[in-house]
């Protein structure tokens, strides 16, 4: 059988076709790499069995179309999988278990299972998840964040699989969405603190893309607002993630031997806070007299401490249940209403401001 070279049908256009019907398969893949089917199988299976060229054309194909073989092909009496794959940076964050409960029981109540995934902040492993959630065809995708490579874009749009972005915000998702604007975060807590009367006010930052957001826009609007220090600076000390309580320590002291005027703290997480508040105890520092604290995320632990920690609420629940709704109702063939869903941030005040 002969090949044909000239059969390469444009990629975007076999993907935009595949996102409305299904996802990529093999057949378009040889398509495009201008070969016939079993032939791309071979290339993918077996690749000394075809011509160095033929292999060439086919692993182009799967490159610029982001195709990933399903490994479970012919071992299924339906497509279905009836599992749900979740990634999210790290499970020993307090910050992603509401929503991962939320989304578990939702599924579950429709006979789906969740497979959870750990991606890490540094050096992301994401794309390695992604290709083997995508090869096992789970039914649907629930994904931490808007960032991703060009890679697993491809990969993703490619496969048809049902996608939802969660805890970040744009208006032009990979699929659908569900989140809110770090950026919006960032500015309100800083607003809030000039509210307050705070004029000298700093940040302790996580180094994770929508942390660096949030901090990024508290910045600009303290600035804005005349809180920074000498030269227009807001002082900002910057850690890794995941954060700890002894990093929120660490963090305070720093910024007091540098700044000791400082008379509030935005923490991009409640254990950064949690931190603070233990510090600014152990040197004798009264809260919220002489330093206002202001965390992120609102966990179990933030109502509890003494004084109790102003923090800003993101609603788990309603993000895992959302997203579940959204990809069963795309599971059931079914357009989904608002599928770019932004649930906003609650400032909740306690007796830390």
């Amino acid at each position: 059988m002969s090949e044909n070279p000239s059969a390469t049908a444009a990629p975007q256009e076999t993907v935009r076709r595949r996102r409305r019907h299904g996802g990529l398969t093999l057949r378009d893949v040889a398509k495009l790499a201008g070969v016939a089917p079993i032939t791309a199988s071979r290339a993918l299976n077996t690749p000394d069995a075809v011509s160095p060229e033929i292999l060439a054309r086919v692993r182009d194909a799967v490159e610029r179309t982001g195709y990933v073989p399903n490994i479970l092909a012919g071992g299924l009496a339906s497509r279905q999988t009836r599992l749900v794959a979740a990634v999210v940076p790290t499970i020993s964050s307090p910050v992603f278990p509401e929503m991962i409960e939320a989304l578990t029981n939702a599924l579950a109540a429709a006979g789906y299972q969740l497979m959870l995934g750990q991606s890490g902040y540094a050096d992301s492993r994401e794309d390695e998840l992604l290709e083997a959630i995508i090869g096992r065809r789970a039914d649907g995708v629930v994904l931490t964040g808007v960032s991703r490579s060009p890679l697993a874009r491809r990969r993703l749009i490619a496969s048809g699989i049902p996608v939802v972005e969660t805890w970040d915000y744009t208006p032009t998702p990979i699929d659908m969405l569900v989140g809110f604007s770090h950026t919006k975060l960032g500015s309100a807590v800083a607003a809030y603190l000039h509210g307050r009367g705070r004029r000298r006010v700093a940040v302790i930052g996580a180094g994770d893309e929508r942390a660096r957001q949030r901090t990024n826009a508290f910045i600009q609007t303290a600035q804005a607002l005349k809180m920074a220090g000498p030269g227009g600076q807001v002082p900002t000390f910057h850690v890794p993630a995941p954060t700890t309580v002894g990093l929120g320590r660490s963090g305070l002291r720093a910024l007091l031997a540098e700044h000791p005027d400082i008379d509030a703290v935005f923490c991009s997480s409640d254990m950064l806070a949690m931190g603070v508040l233990h510090e600014a105890q152990a040197q004798g520092i009264a809260i919220p007299d002489r330093l206002g604290v202001i965390g992120m995320g609102d966990q179990g632990f933030s109502r509890d401490v003494h004084p109790a920690l102003t923090t800003v609420r993101i609603d788990g629940n309603v993000i895992g249940e959302t997203a579940a709704h959204f990809i069963l109702e795309r599971i059931a063939g079914r357009q989904v209403a608002d599928p770019v869903r932004d649930i906003g941030f609650t400032i909740v005040e306690r007796a830390t401001i």
